[in-house]
């Protein structure tokens, strides 16, 4: 069952193309959980199997990162964080980029873009510490480069391998649930307490 939904992602990237591999990522920068690490590696594939240009694939990635991480940092800039205050799994994330962006200042930015944990909500307190847009810009730009070369490289990697891969692929996504519902308890069990 998992590889034939693995199987309709890839055609659905294939369908989409640039555009929607433009427009999952933005979802993901304004804070949808759409998850970088699953859609830039399919587009990995389609490259591999001659289907996308890498570069393509690569800038589609980046400028749907700086679209969504725009309306993020407004976001951050016109409503600051109270309504996520409500909303346990963005309060802990958003908690962690505050204290990463004072400890690091505005290259936490930089840094936000490559650590998974908060890459996705650093722009809120960017926004909210009022940080200078073009700044913000540069860094977000220069942050979300190598995390999609990255991923689309390890897309690349994966397709070259997709038959010994395809035949792990349900244990695979067992082992990955279950460690998302953990993760899920955890943070529901530290946000009772």
């Amino acid at each position: 069952m998992i590889k034939v939904l693995v199987e309709l992602l890839i055609s659905i990237i294939r369908y989409g193309s640039y555009f929607l591999v433009f427009l999952l990522m933005t979802l993901e920068s304004a804070l949808i959980p759409i998850p970088s690490e699953v859609v830039m590696p399919f587009a990995g594939f389609l490259v591999q199997a001659g289907e996308m240009n890498y570069w393509l694939a690569v800038t589609s990635g980046v400028i749907g990162n700086l679209v969504g991480s725009l309306i993020t940092y407004f976001i951050g800039l016109k409503v600051g964080w109270k309504p996520f205050r409500k909303i346990p799994l963005l309060r802990t994330k958003v908690e962690h980029a505050e204290n990463f962006m004072s400890r690091y200042g505005n290259w936490a930015i930089l840094l936000g873009r490559i650590t998974p944990a908060i890459r996705t909500v650093i722009s809120l307190p960017a926004g909210m510490s009022e940080m200078r847009l073009t700044e913000f810009v540069a860094l977000t730009v220069l942050g979300s480069v190598p995390w999609n070369i990255a991923l689309v490289y390890s897309g690349v990697i994966l397709g070259e391998h997709w038959e010994i891969i395809s035949e792990y692929i349900d244990v695979a996504a067992i082992l990955i649930l279950a460690a998302f519902l953990a993760y899920l308890i955890v943070l529901f069990k530290k946000d009772e307490n």
